[in-house]
């Protein structure tokens, strides 16, 4: 009995650990570095030095009011910057889109003339297991410790866990 109750324990903290690896490994990408989600920047340019994979999120930061990011449903609406067949949209000035599928997702800016001044990009998101690219700005060692204090294991929790563990 009591070996069946260290193994319960040795599983159930492995699963802990697994649970906040996991959670810590997903990147959050700041859209257009720190510069934002900005017409002046070359969004696409910045998008191809990125590596989206599924589990990660784009984080964008702009003035709000004077920027809205407009999520477009295919490669045509993107080209021809056709807003009226947005799939979402957002204005809080940090807004955060999850990455939850492998595919090609499509943003504009909802401001009247910013998406045909060239304020959108288009993201491919991998599979959460694809090989990486270097780490860049965004990717870097504070963004996944951003990812990481993002896990909200609330603290009477992971104490009683370890006290379980422990004793």
């Amino acid at each position: 009995m009591r070996l069946m109750k260290g193994k319960s324990r040795i599983f159930f903290l492995l699963f802990l650990l697994a649970s906040i690896a996991k959670q810590a490994s997903a990147a959050q990408h700041v859209v257009g570095g720190s510069q934002g989600w900005d017409e002046y920047v070359d969004l696409n340019s910045w998008a191809s030095d990125q590596t989206f994979k599924v589990g990660d999120q784009l984080v964008f930061k702009y003035s709000s009011g004077l920027h809205s990011i407009v999520e477009l449903g295919s490669e045509t609406a993107y080209k021809n910057c056709d807003l009226g067949t947005a799939l979402d949209s957002k204005n809080t000035g940090n807004d955060v889109v999850k990455l939850n599928k492998v595919g090609t997702r499509y943003f504009a800016c909802g401001t009247l003339g910013h998406c045909d001044q060239g304020m959108k990009m288009k993201i491919t998101t991998v599979a959460g297991n694809a090989p990486s690219t270097p780490a860049s700005a965004s990717t870097s060692a504070a963004s996944t410790f951003q990812a990481f204090a993002s896990f909200r294991l609330p603290t009477a929790l992971l104490s009683t866990c370890l006290l379980y563990y422990l004793f």
